[in-house]
C-alpha cells in the first residue's frame, strides 16, 4: 500500500505569531485548536481516536508517523477526534499486514486538516517553554491567505480554559457491553469521552457496562441498578463541568463505589472540594513516570491531560466538601503533579492517567482489579 504525496503548501500559525511552513497532510482547509505535543513513539491510531483530544491540534514528537497505516481493530472510538495533526515525516509506504488504509486516507476521510514537513522539534521546544497555545493549520486555498488574516483567525479561536466539550464526544444514547468475566453487576459509565479499551477492561472484570450520555441524570444512573459508577476520560476544562460535579456528589452521597480516570479524576477532585488548574503544556504520551504511594512502585503510564487537581501531596486532608479524609494516591515524578486521589471514608478513588493504555504501557492495568475488589468488598459489607 503506497501513498501519493503532493507538495501542496500548508502553514501552522500559533497565536504568538510563530509560523511554520510545510506540506498539506490529510484534508485541506482550515482548522483551529489548542496546539499540544504527544511524546508516544507508537500508538498514533489510539491517540487520534481518543476523544480526549477533541479541540486540540496534536503534534507527534516521534518523527516518522504512518508506517503501520490504520486498521479497523484498534480505534478507541467511532472516529478521529483531534482538531488537527502535525507530523514531520509521514511514511510514504504502509508496511503492516493489519493495515486497512493509510493514515493520510483516514485523516482525509474524517476531515482532519494536517501539516507535515515542519521542524516538529522546534515547535515542541517552543510550546515546552511558552506553554500550549491556540493555533491553526491552513492548507488548500486557506494557505494563501494573508499572514495577518491567518493570525487574526487563530486569535479569535476559543481558549481551552473554560471550554466544555463533553457533549461533542459523548454517545447520544445508552450502550451496553456484556460482562466477559465472572459477573459482578451493572456498572454505570458516564461517557465524557470514553475509550473502547476502557470498556473492554471493565467488562473483563465482570461488569455489565452501561455507557450513559454525558447529560444523564442521577435518576438515569439509578435506573441501571448499578453496583458502582465510573467517570471516563474526556476533553475540556473540568471547571466548566459543574453539572457533572453535582451528579458525582449525588453518587458519593448515595454511597455507590466510584472510579474515575483522567477527566474523571479532575471531576472527583472538584466533587471533593478541591480546585483544578491548567498545566503549562500538559502531559501527553505513553512514557510518564508516576509513583503509586501505596506500593512505592514507579509506573510508566499513558497520559493525556492539560488540567490537574490542586490538592496537598502529602498526608491526609479533610475533603472541603465534607466527604471525610482524602489522600493523594499517585504523584507524577516529572513535575510533582497530582496523578491520583483516594477517599478514605467513602468508596471512591481516581487516577489522572490511562490504565487501559491500549498502545501500552500496561504498568497501571492493575487499577481495574483494584476497582473490582473495592466493589466486591462493598457488596460483601452491605450483605452483612
Amino acid at each position: 500500500m503506497s501513498i501519493s504525496f503532493t507538495t501542496d503548501p500548508a502553514v501552522l500559525v500559533l497565536e504568538d505569531g510563530t509560523r511554520h511552513t510545510g506540506r498539506a497532510y490529510g484534508a485541506r482547509g482550515t482548522t483551529l485548536g489548542e496546539v499540544v505535543f504527544a511524546t508516544g513513539m507508537t500508538g498514533y491510531q489510539e491517540t487520534l481516536t481518543d476523544p480526549s483530544y477533541a479541540g486540540q491540534i496534536v503534534l507527534q514528537t516521534a518523527p516518522h508517523i504512518g508506517n503501520t497505516g490504520m486498521n479497523d481493530e484498534d480505534p478507541e472510538s467511532r472516529r478521529i477526534w483531534v482538531a488537527g495533526y502535525i507530523v514531520r515525516d509521514p511514511s510514504r509506504v504502509v508496511s503492516n499486514w493489519r493495515a486497512d488504509e493509510s493514515l493520510d486516507a483516514a485523516l482525509t476521510r474524517d476531515g482532519i486538516v494536517g501539516i507535515s514537513g515542519i521542524d516538529t522539534r522546534a515547535v515542541t521546544r517552543h510550546i515546552r517553554s511558552a506553554g500550549s497555545m491556540r493555533g491553526g493549520v491552513f492548507s488548500g486555498a486557506a494557505a494563501g491567505l494573508d499572514p495577518e488574516e491567518q493570525l487574526r483567525i487563530v486569535r479569535e479561536g476559543p481558549q481551552m480554559a473554560g471550554l466544555n466539550l463533553s457533549a461533542q464526544v459523548s454517545v447520544p444514547e445508552v450502550q451496553i457491553t456484556r460482562a466477559t468475566g465472572p459477573r459482578i453487576g451493572n456498572l454505570a459509565v458516564l461517557d465524557l469521552g470514553v475509550k473502547q479499551a476502557t470498556i473492554d477492561n471493565l467488562a473483563a472484570r465482570g461488569f455489565e457496562v452501561h455507557v450513559l450520555p454525558q447529560d444523564a441524570t442521577f435518576e438515569d444512573i439509578l435506573e441501571t441498578a448499578p453496583v458502582a459508577v465510573f467517570y471516563s476520560n474526556g476533553p475540556g476544562d473540568p471547571a466548566a463541568s459543574g453539572d457533572h460535579v453535582s451528579l458525582l456528589r449525588s453518587v458519593l452521597d448515595e454511597g455507590l463505589p466510584f472510579f474515575g480516570i483522567c477527566f474523571g479524576n479532575q471531576l472527583l477532585g472538584r466533587a471533593l472540594g478541591f480546585d483544578t488548574y491548567k498545566l503549562p503544556f500538559g502531559h501527553r504520551g505513553i512514557n510518564q513516570p508516576v509513583l503509586d504511594k501505596a506500593t512505592g512502585r514507579v509506573e510508566i503510564t499513558a497520559h493525556n491531560h492539560g488540567f490537574a487537581v490542586d490538592a496537598p501531596l502529602e498526608g491526609e486532608t479533610q475533603s472541603p466538601a465534607g466527604y471525610g479524609r482524602v489522600e493523594v494516591s499517585h504523584i507524577g515524578l516529572n513535575d510533582r503533579v497530582v496523578e491520583g486521589l483516594r477517599a478514605l471514608d467513602v468508596p471512591a478513588f481516581s487516577v489522572q492517567y490511562h490504565p487501559e493504555a491500549a498502545a501500552g504501557p500496561h504498568d497501571a492495568n492493575y487499577l481495574f482489579d483494584r476497582f473490582r475488589d473495592m466493589v466486591i468488598a462493598h457488596q460483601q459489607k452491605d450483605a452483612k
